[in-house]
């Protein structure tokens, strides 16, 4: 399956971030020897485990959502964090990752869903801190494009535009000077819902229950 889904994907030049969330080292091995190096955790602790005890040549992204105070614990070595969804979490990243001379990737999610219980920057919000960025007050953060969650429901038209107004914003912001060419990554689109949301513009989709059985 990992194979197939792999070669599928890098033929839309479409990026795979294996969700390993409550997966054992076992089964991570099992696609990291299938070629798989990119992998998704949710929560903080679980995530430094598995950085410590795994190989190091894999990349680890932390797609949940963050608290401030827990950024410290992965600022060595998280290679990306998609859910930056406030200035606050944006100032304290920027803050731990100077602490370890590094400047650290970063997705800015956006609220696209209609369910009020999604976190993310609105359309306004996003202006604000694209402004913050542009006076240069993360030199220690990238911004490396956003990311979207869509509504949990079984209205297809409803989930895809969803994730059509991501790419549309995604768009309208990349000519922006405060951003530069790292400024690439749509992620949208989760083991229900990729093939749509690559048919709207994804080039990152974070899959777990397809890859795990």
């Amino acid at each position: 399956m990992i194979e197939k889904l792999l070669e599928g994907l890098s033929q839309k030049e479409v990026q795979l971030v294996a969700v390993s969330k409550t997966r054992s080292n076992e089964q991570i091995m099992d696609l990291y020897q299938a070629g798989q190096r990119v992998f998704g955790e949710n929560r903080v602790q679980e995530l430094t485990r598995k950085f410590d005890e795994l190989p190091k040549d894999i990349k680890w992204h932390l797609i949940g959502h963050l608290q401030s105070n827990k950024v410290k614990q992965i600022a060595r070595f998280v290679d990306l964090i998609h859910s930056v969804d406030s200035p606050r979490i944006l100032q304290e990243i920027n803050k731990q990752a100077a602490k370890h001379e590094r400047v650290i990737n970063v997705l800015l999610q956006i609220h696209i869903a209609q369910e009020e219980a999604k976190f993310g920057f609105n359309a306004n919000e996003i202006t604000a801190v694209l402004g913050e960025i542009e006076k240069g007050n993360y030199p220690n953060v990238k911004v490396c494009g956003l990311m979207g969650m869509a509504t949990n429901t079984e209205d297809e038209s409803q989930v895809r535009k969803e994730f059509n107004s991501l790419s549309q914003l995604f768009e309208s912001i990349k000519s922006n000077e405060a951003l530069d060419d790292a400024f690439q990554i749509k992620s949208m689109g989760m083991s229900g819902d990729y093939e749509m949301a690559i048919e709207e513009g994804s080039n990152m989709v974070r899959i777990g229950s397809l890859l795990f059985k």
